[in-house]
């Protein structure tokens, strides 16, 4: 085997002068005349191309005198004799001459010998030049025929197990910086020697390459100290490959694996591990030595986890899979053994995520055995489930280079349950917590929500996961919808410029296709195409019709019967718990319709109300007007008293609020609360509404004063004469006057509720005669009767004259002042002291605006007074009389 067979060797030998030098006449007066004779034998023949094998030996033991020479004299080096260049160049050309096919000379052995001698001598080789020998030297050596010990083939043993230890001491020679071993030189020559291990089909080939990395190993391990360790990268390479030919059937390639792999170990420890525990494992290891492979594997397995970093954990992993899709069964299902064993460690880092993916994505089909194959997808699962970012970003990138897509791997990420719901989960959060617009994370292997979004489509196309997708539809469902509504609503529904795998896709088309997806896997087609049929979602991608889009989705989940709306109704609850949520106003219009439902109403209990309070008290008018339509819903299902009183105090602080809108909504749900509830089961609340309606009977706006006193009418009409009880029947005196006066109201439906709620009031007060004249009587004349029929609460009319007196309408206030002054005539003196505070009132009338008023009420202090013989403009007393 030759791993460069394009390399190129030349047979001749040539140099230039070295620039330190300008002739080659050195200074030999320091060398002795054997070593004088060796330089000149070396100047004769370092030239020729043709050379017989004895002196080839003269020229090699030469090199090696005056290597000697040049060794015991301090401020020497080869170059002051001969370039030390063109002597390595010649040795390499008289290894390469030697014949791979048989070893009848010891040339090899002496050049490398020679090597070794050179090494020890300055300047040092350069990198290239060790590199060149290394190559020429293994060459040469690995490729020769297997030689078996004989009785009549002693010699050529023994020459071969002499050119076998000299290779060794060229390569340690090579290897070492001083006095030190340079672990970068050392990567060099194991990445030299790697490829006759893996690539060669001779054993032998594999036998010497597993003996002398093995060696090499060893040498090593006499070091406390080496040079570079930093760049010995090639560990996970090493540990992986020897792992694997521990189980070779060979017995000579499983024992030279089994020694380098422990001596890696060794080199491991020595150098990475922590002092204290040095000693501990090396002795742990020394009884290992040569033991069964299991143990190898286990310890293997050790020190994948403590003594690796990222990346060559990464080459461990890359040799194995490389085997199970390359080498045969029985390297297959090895290979897959010793992959299995590193998996139960899931927690540890591993680099080169990507490279790993597309490996398995592009080699998955051409592994045919079938633990190997399990193996293969069990890794996928792990790295998706710690590296799920740089898992899915792969993918993507492949499928999108790919024109036929990359499906398989979507499919083995969803074979395992487990795996299935932590990616998911995961995929989730990004959509939670990553919303489109927000800053996107700098590292270039963090996801988008769109790649989020585009690897929950495609994990939900995959036909495994339905269990999972059942049990993750809610947060999955409310996720997608929100990211819907984010990017119709704000405007950011571009195709995403940052994504290199995703510029060609509309955000919006993406996220509604994966809202589909999941409501098909979760078996909900029909949901699909009836959403589709009424145009739900056109409505949903509208940003002027989003929330009615969301309404619809809701109503055809509710009207199709989906055995999730309740998950989700509680999904949403749990939502609204949390901190403000950027999508509340979705949250609460698919809730809003949700509750129709009669399954999910009944599961709204004290800490869902609550929540509903709070988002109340936010006073947002868009929220508010949604929890309104809940409160409306609550009514619809005739059994929700409990929760309707619950929220009565934030449902009746609406009607003061700032918003006209909401306040009009908030009657519109009054008016229709009202007229759904009965009067024995929610007496508390009707009469709360009483109460609240009382500033509204004189509001300016004609429509919320005409919703005020049809609320207040459907209301008394629902009372039954034995029912009427504190404190409602002390409202309905209080509202006594104010209902006939308001049959004076400018806007004729007013007057003609007044008309109605007087008579219903007199029904219940048992008033039969006054029904009479509250059904077709002027106001003057019912004010007349009222006052005569009840004389003993003229003094509560009179002080609710006095609030009339405030009115925004002119004919309700002159109404006001004569029925006042009415009273005022009727009292007797006792009485009559307790008005001072209404006859002060009576007099400021006088200024009022209007003429009519203004003149009545000065007429009105005129008969007053004249009755109780006062002059006019004394001030009076009432007390004093």
């Amino acid at each position: 085997m030759n791993p460069n067979p394009n390399r190129q060797k030349t047979n001749r030998v040539t140099f230039k002068q070295s620039t330190e030098h300008v002739s080659w006449r050195p200074n030999l007066t320091g060398l002795r005349q054997s070593e004088r004779e060796a330089y000149q034998f070396i100047l004769e023949f370092l030239g020729e191309e043709e050379m017989s094998e004895f002196d080839k030996l003269t020229f090699l033991r030469a090199v090696d005198t005056l290597s000697g020479a040049v060794r015991a004299q301090v401020d020497k080096t080869m170059d002051d004799y001969l370039p030390k260049t063109a002597l390595a160049k010649k040795i390499e050309t008289l290894i390469l001459e030697e014949a791979s096919e048989v070893l009848t000379s010891s040339v090899r052995q002496q050049a490398m010998l020679c090597v070794v001698a050179l090494s020890q001598v300055a300047p040092p080789f350069y990198v290239a030049q060790k590199l060149d020998l290394v190559n020429a030297g293994i060459s040469r050596m690995f490729s020769l025929p297997l030689i078996t010990p004989s009785q009549d083939r002693k010699d050529s043993a023994s020459l071969y197990s002499q050119t076998v230890q000299a290779l060794d001491d060229m390569l340690q020679a090579l290897v070492m910086d001083g006095l030190e071993p340079n672990m970068d030189m050392l990567q060099r020559i194991l990445e030299t020697l790697l490829p006759w291990l893996t690539m060669s089909e001779k054993e032998q080939e594999q036998t010497r390459a597993a003996r002398t990395i093995s060696h090499m190993l060893r040498f090593i391990c006499n070091f406390p100290e080496v040079l570079h360790m930093a760049k010995f990268t090639i560990s996970g390479r090493l540990m992986g490959t020897l792992g694997l030919f521990c189980m070779n059937p060979n017995p000579d390639v499983s024992t030279g694996a089994l020694e380098g792999l422990h001596y890696l170990f060794k080199v491991l420890v020595l150098h990475r591990s922590v002092k204290q525990e040095t000693e501990g494992i090396l002795r742990t290891l020394q009884k290992h030595f040569r033991g069964e492979w299991l143990v190898y594997i286990q310890d293997l397995t050790m020190f994948f986890r403590k003594f690796l970093t990222p990346g060559e954990r990464a080459d461990v992993i890359m040799v194995l899979m490389d085997a199970m899709a390359s080498a045969g069964e029985d390297d297959a299902r090895a290979a897959s053994k010793v992959l299995r064993m590193i998996l139960k460690s899931p927690e540890l880092e591993i680099g080169k995520v990507p490279e790993i993916v597309r490996y398995i994505c592009y080699n998955m089909n051409s592994i045919t055995e079938a633990s190997a194959q399990e193996v293969m997808r069990k890794l996928l699962q792990v790295l998706a489930q710690v590296y799920t970012d740089d898992v899915i970003l792969t993918l993507f990138k492949m499928q999108d280079q790919s024109q036929s897509g990359v499906r398989r791997p979507w499919e083995f990420l969803a074979l395992f349950p487990q795996s299935y719901e932590v990616i998911m989960e995961h995929l989730l959060q990004k959509l939670m917590h990553l919303r489109p617009g927000d800053p996107e994370p700098s590292e270039g292997t963090r996801i988008s929500t769109l790649i989020a979004t585009r690897a929950i489509h495609e994990l939900l196309l995959a036909p495994c996961g339905r269990t999972e997708v059942q049990t993750m539809f809610s947060p999955l469902f409310m996720a997608l919808l929100f990211q819907v509504s984010f990017l119709v609503l704000e405007g950011d529904a571009q195709p995403a410029q940052d994504q290199p795998a995703s510029r060609w896709m509309d955000p919006v088309s993406t996220t509604l296709m994966a809202l589909k997806t999941l409501l098909c896997s979760a078996g909900y087609g029909d949901h699909v195409s009836y959403v589709q049929r009424l145009g739900g979602w056109e409505l949903l991608t509208s940003p002027e019709n989003h929330y009615t889009g969301v309404t619809l989705l809701a109503r055809a989940m509710v009207i199709k019967n989906c055995w999730h709306s309740r998950p989700v109704f509680n999904f949403i609850i749990s939502l609204l718990q949390g901190p403000d949520h950027g999508n509340h106003l979705t949250a609460l219009a698919f809730m809003a319709e949700l509750l129709r439902c009669p399954d999910v109403a009944a599961t709204v209990d004290d800490a869902t109300v609550l929540v509903l309070a709070t988002w109340f008290q936010r006073e947002e008018p868009a929220a508010v007007k949604l929890l309104l339509r809940v409160v409306e819903t609550f009514v619809l299902h005739g059994n929700m008293t409990r929760q309707l009183c619950l929220l009565q105090p934030y449902v009746l602080h609406c009607c003061h609020s700032l918003d006209q809108g909401i306040v009009t909504e908030t009657f519109l749900v009054l008016k229709n609360v009202v007229g759904h509830l009965s009067w024995p089961r929610s007496s508390s609340l009707l009469v709360q509404v009483a109460f609240t309606l009382r500033p509204f009977f004189e509001e300016e706006s004609e429509h919320l004063r005409l919703m005020a006193f049809e609320i207040y009418g459907t209301l008394l009409a629902k009372v039954k004469r034995g029912l009427l009880v504190f404190p409602l029947r002390h409202q309905v005196f209080s509202l006594l006057v104010l209902l006939v006066l308001h049959l004076l109201d400018r806007n004729i439906s007013v007057a003609q509720i007044c008309r109605m709620t007087l008579c219903h009031t007199a029904t219940i007060l048992g008033w039969s005669k006054l029904k009479a004249v509250f059904a077709d009587r002027d106001v003057w004349t019912i004010l007349r009767v009222l006052l005569e029929k009840q004389a003993g609460r003229a003094l509560w009319f009179l002080q609710q004259c006095v609030t009339l007196f405030k009115s925004a309408q002119a004919p309700i206030r002159q109404a006001a002042v004569w029925f006042a002054g009415q009273i005022i005539q009727s009292l007797d003196v006792d009485e009559a002291g307790e008005v001072e505070e209404v006859y002060t009132a009576l007099r400021s009338m006088s200024g009022d605006p209007d003429p009519m008023v203004s003149c009545l009420a000065t007429q009105t202090m005129h008969v007053v007074e004249a009755k109780e013989n006062l002059p006019v403009g004394t001030p009076t007393c009432f007390c004093s009389r």
